[in-house]
């Protein structure tokens, strides 16, 4: 729901309310699913945080809960089947479902080269970006649909759309997410509605090597349109408006959120 206020042209939103909420985050213990889930929590939401690491999902929890929110630590592994599995069991147990979930949990490794690339990374990278947004949405997408309805937000990549040389394993597995938003938008539409948010370059835990490096700010500076990488809380908004009524006549679609990468020429240093 949001918040409204009277206006010359109508009620007018004035701040985005998520209470009553039930929102699911893989990927939820560091970097854009942190912020992420951090974002949904202000707004009211009681966040189930899903990561390999619990210890420090139980953090972000504990720290959720102390500023007078509610929120529960799962322990994820999204290259396993089963993980989804066990994860949509708890959260329904613990929580009676979910009317959000945001598909974030994602890697991004590379080989020297592709002829280089492993069959075990290649599975590994489809299994963790692609295959659990298969799952996770298949499970929780259903009991929305059946309920009263929900969103799903999924985190892609603006690679999926430029894909650089060597990520090939990597930018397939995200244009699949893309096209399993179109998908599921269509097949739990109308109740549940389906987007993607299609982050650029950020600054993260993941990336920081790379994003703070002098060689990225010079790309930055000469190539993209705000000149530098992204920081974790700026996507939190893209997030919320998706999630929110604001966006009511809104599914299927990719926003991307990346400082103009997606329309910046590729450009070799």
């Amino acid at each position: 729901m949001t918040e409204t206020r009277a206006g010359p042209i109508g009620p007018q939103p004035t701040a985005i309310r998520l209470d009553g909420k039930i929102a699911v985050v893989t990927g939820g213990s560091r970097g854009l699913g942190q912020a992420i889930a951090r974002g949904l929590a202000r707004a009211g939401a009681t966040v189930a945080l899903a990561s390999r690491k619990l210890e420090a999902c139980a953090e972000v929890a504990e720290e959720i809960a102390a500023s007078g929110g509610r929120a529960s630590a799962h322990s994820f592994n999204a290259s396993r089947w089963e993980d989804c599995d066990r994860l949509y069991a708890e959260v329904t147990e613990r929580w009676s479902g979910a009317q959000i979930l945001i598909n974030n949990a994602g890697m991004s490794p590379i080989a020297p080269s592709s002829l280089e690339t492993t069959e075990q990374l290649f599975d590994k990278v489809v299994a963790v970006n692609l295959r659990a947004v298969f799952r996770l949405s298949a499970l929780f997408g259903a009991r929305m649909c059946a309920g009263s309805g929900g969103a799903i937000v999924n985190i892609s990549s603006t690679g999926s759309l430029r894909p650089e040389p060597g990520f090939a394993p990597y930018a397939a597995a995200k244009a699949g997410v893309n096209v399993l938003t179109a998908t599921f938008a269509q097949e739990f539409g109308p109740k549940v509605r389906v987007n993607t948010v299609m982050p650029g370059p950020f600054h993260t835990y993941a990336t920081r090597a790379w994003s703070r490096s002098a060689q990225f700010e010079r790309h930055a500076e000469r190539a993209l349109p705000l000149g530098r990488a992204g920081e974790p809380h700026e996507i939190v908004g893209a997030v919320l408006y998706l999630v929110s009524d604001l966006a009511s006549f809104t599914t299927g679609a990719c926003l991307a959120v990346d400082g103009g990468h997606s329309i910046a020429p590729n450009r070799s240093e």
